[in-house]
């Protein structure tokens, strides 16, 4: 290790203990253990071990590539556009067909229902039939009788394709008016009359990338023929009722003749809610033609160059404000770069619109979203959904505001939060923010992290380095929980007690690895008053549960885990009316709890109860039906109350930057992140932690680059970068905000899903502030914030388009 490598290693000021505990890493909050305890305890409340966890370890947890395969099960390879956009004249498979094992070729011809994808905005072909529209497109299918030769199958199919011009950049297809979805304006008061009235002005713009989801288990599905044309699909994905439709869609076919079944995702992240449909209608469409199951499961190049990705982003805003920092008039105008189709692109970009606020108040605003199409992937959902697109641009603007004033980031963020009982305390949709602790949760962070003395001593370090810079920041979140589609906040779940007082499970969410089997499995364990381990969680597949909504918007758990509950309430009723009825009291009088039904009379155990019940002919098993209450908004105006509560959090970042190299390194972390009352605090934790990690490779490796030919040039490991273990903090603490949600939501918890991954814009802010302390110009920063990108900015000046007024 050289001197510079030193001096960067240790680099970091620390936190409340200084640089002498920069190796530690402390996660237990100290209000809630992640320490599970012994049963009975109640279950709820406590760190319960993943519900797979065990079995995930000894290689014995099943996803699709490990179930048997049935005899005769073929596999598909998908046919790709060779470039970006073009007429297809022709189609050879001649080649193809010849080399062994190969089957079948299945094209756009084959199809016996709509040949367009049953989405919402009906603009996606399930084949390219006339044209191709982005490099990668999946045209066919190979079909052969194993993974490799269908592979080297697909590569020999021989495409004539008219290349035709390609729109590959977000502000080209804006300037030749090129969109998926006509755009959306929300406006707030007048803003051109207060940016006139304004003390100070800036105007700037701002690029921020999207991000490949990178999940460990790639997309795969597996379609299999049943009697009397039913099909069995096995799909990795969050949302097994679209896949459902989509297929029966496909296939010319009602829904019932179809049914999906997920027991496990090996992570999803927002890419297998739509997407992972189309591999379930690729699959059976192979399956159909040849009268047997087929798998298709895609190669990781060929998942980059086939799937979306998190939505591109390019902004261009004029923001006013006085003399202490605070906001007095903006004006913004959205590029979401959407790909070739809508797929998700509009609720996504209206989220962008509504978490463009972030946990600050705008008077007078005006807030224009373009949903441009261009010749590259059909972005998709992803972790946050669009809110990351918001919060980064007000983020970003208040520390450009803080640097023009020469004050202190944090105090001008401060300034602009949304207070209580002032009228700054509803949104630019006309949504009140009534359940607001960012004041206290950004003090009580700003005291815990010691970020004042941190940030002298960053700045006597500055000082005194000229090739290491660091940087500080602290950035709150305050983010919406349900879907902005208020017809997808309802849930439904099943709960079965057998004869022997085993309880068994079963919700319309799907596990992708976060834990939402587990959590659930302690509510049904409480509300029957039975010991955790008495309950087991099946498959979730449409067969069971009808109509579920996709497990996304961190809602997972406020969903499915409140239909359970009420669920297993019914049952509980049933018993607790039969032992009364047994005991002569009230049915009120009746409790359960560790394993125990007690009543005024006597005590006897769950199992006990069960049986006599089952002998007396009492129900055990019930469904369980939950709406969101509350939400409503006019989808026109995007007016109205779109969330039933809010989530809240704030990190610190410290980081370092090389002035030479452009190479930063994140140094240590702080996190205070509000769950409501934890259902499980482990499982919660390890949320928050992998939610910034993920958005701290957003905003700083994980960079998508698309060639002159519209070609993904980094659609492997060996050009696409993910953080790995060596790019965590030294020092990482994350706490627990202590109170319980104040809306009726289950358990009094807050999702936790997504709102942690914009914590980590404050390792993006934190690199600003370095970049300036080297005399660069954060404003020519794009994200992610490469080693070149910094570079860039540190030796640019004041960005083109970017001026104080």
């Amino acid at each position: 290790m050289n001197a510079r490598e030193k001096e960067f290693t240790s680099a970091s000021g620390g936190g409340p203990a200084g640089p002498a505990d920069a190796g530690e890493r402390n996660l237990a909050p100290a209000t809630q253990s992640p320490h599970a305890p012994a049963s009975p305890a109640p279950a709820v409340g406590s760190s319960r071990p993943h519900e797979s966890a065990r079995a995930q370890v000894a290689g014995l947890a099943t996803y699709i590539d490990d179930l048997p395969e049935l005899k005769g099960t073929l596999h598909a390879a998908p046919i790709l556009s060779p470039v970006a956009h073009g007429r297809l004249r022709s189609v050879d498979a001649r080649a193809a067909l010849q080399l062994p094992g190969v089957r079948g070729v299945v094209l756009a011809a084959d199809i016996p229902g709509d040949p367009v994808l049953a989405t919402f905005v009906h603009d996606e072909p399930i084949f390219a039939r006339d044209t191709v529209q982005h490099a990668g497109q999946v045209i066919g299918l190979v079909v052969a009788e194993s993974v490799m030769e269908a592979r080297r199958a697909a590569r020999q199919v021989r495409l004539d394709i008219e290349a035709l011009p390609a729109v590959l950049d977000v502000r080209q297809a804006h300037a030749a008016r090129s969109y998926v979805l006509p755009p959306v304006t929300v406006r707030r008061g007048e803003p051109e009359a207060a940016l006139a009235r304004s003390p100070h002005r800036l105007s700037g713009r701002l690029e921020v990338g999207g991000q490949e989801h990178f999940y460990l288990e790639g997309q795969v599905a597996y379609a299999i023929p049943l009697e009397q044309d039913q099909w069995h699909i096995h799909s990795s994905t969050q949302h097994p009722g679209e896949v459902q439709h989509w297929v029966a869609h496909a296939l010319g076919l009602e829904n019932n003749a179809v049914t999906v079944e997920c027991r496990r995702m090996g992570g999803g992240f927002g890419g297998k809610e739509t997407q992972a449909g189309h591999m379930a209608v690729w699959a059976a469409l192979a399956a159909r033609k040849l009268r047997r199951p087929v798998k298709l499961r895609l190669d990781r190049d060929d998942d980059f160059m086939v799937t979306g990705k998190r939505h591109p982003f390019a902004y261009d805003w004029e923001v006013g404000f006085d003399g202490g920092g605070r906001i007095t008039g903006l004006k913004l105008a959205m590029l979401a770069n959407c790909g070739f189709s809508a797929d998700l692109s509009g609720p996504v970009a209206d989220r962008a619109i509504f978490h463009t606020d972030n946990a600050y108040f705008l008077s007078d605003v005006e807030i224009a979203s373009y949903r441009c199409r261009t010749n590259v992937q059909s972005h998709t959902a992803f972790r946050g959904f669009g809110g990351p697109q918001g919060v980064i641009l007000i983020e970003a603007i208040l520390g450009d505001i803080a640097r023009h004033l020469a004050l202190d980031p944090l105090d001008v963020r401060m300034r602009n939060l949304y207070g209580a009982g002032d009228g700054r305390d509803v949104t630019h949709y006309r949504m009140k923010v009534e359940d607001n602790i960012l004041q206290p949760l950004l003090s009580r962070l700003e005291q815990s992290s010691q970020y004042r003395r941190r940030r002298q001593a960053i700045a006597a370090w500055n000082a005194g380095s000229s090739v290491i810079k660091r940087g500080i920041a602290i950035t709150p979140v305050k983010f919406g929980i349900s879907f902005t589609a208020t017809f997808f906040n309802q849930a439904g779940a099943l709960v079965h007690v057998f004869t022997d007082g085993s309880v068994q499970l079963n919700h319309g969410g799907t596990e992708m690895g976060q834990g939402l089997h587990t959590k659930i499995m302690q509510l049904v364990a409480d509300e029957l008053g039975v010991p955790f381990e008495r309950v087991r969680v099946t498959a979730t597949e449409t067969g069971k549960v009808p109509n579920a909504s996709a497990t996304a918007a961190s809602s997972g758990t406020d969903l499915n885990g409140r239909a359970a509950q009420f669920a297993a309430r019914n049952i509980k009723g049933n018993l607790a009316a039969f032992v009364a009825g047994l005991d002569g009291c009230g049915a009120g009088a009746v409790s359960f709890q560790a394993g125990q039904v007690v009543s005024p009379k006597q005590t006897r155990s769950f199992d006990q109860v069960v049986k006599l019940a089952y002998a007396n002919r009492i129900q055990l098993w019930s469904d369980g039906f939950y709406r969101t209450p509350k939400i409503h908004y006019d989808k026109v105006t995007l007016t109205g109350r779109p969330f039933y509560y809010f989530s809240y959090g704030a990190a610190c970042s410290e980081v370092a930057i090389d002035a030479l190299t452009g190479e930063s390194r994140v140094l240590a972390v702080d996190i205070l992140h509000d769950v409501g009352h934890s259902i499980n605090p482990a499982l919660d934790i390890g949320q928050i932690e992998g939610g910034f990690i993920q958005g701290m490779g957003w905003l700083t490796t994980e960079q998508l680059v698309w060639n002159a030919r519209g070609e993904l040039a980094t659609h492997a490991p060996s050009t696409y970068k993910i953080p790995a273990t060596g790019d965590l903090p030294a020092r990482w603490q994350v706490e627990l905000w202590p109170e319980p949600n104040p809306e009726d939501n289950v358990g009094r918890s807050k999702a936790v899903g997504e709102p942690p991954f914009m914590l980590a814009i404050s390792v993006w802010e934190a690199i600003r502030d370095a970049v300036a302390a080297g005399g660069g110009e954060p404003r020519a920063l794009a994200a992610p914030a490469t080693a070149e990108q910094v570079l860039r900015a540190l030796g640019d000046g004041p960005a083109s388009g970017t001026t104080p007024g």
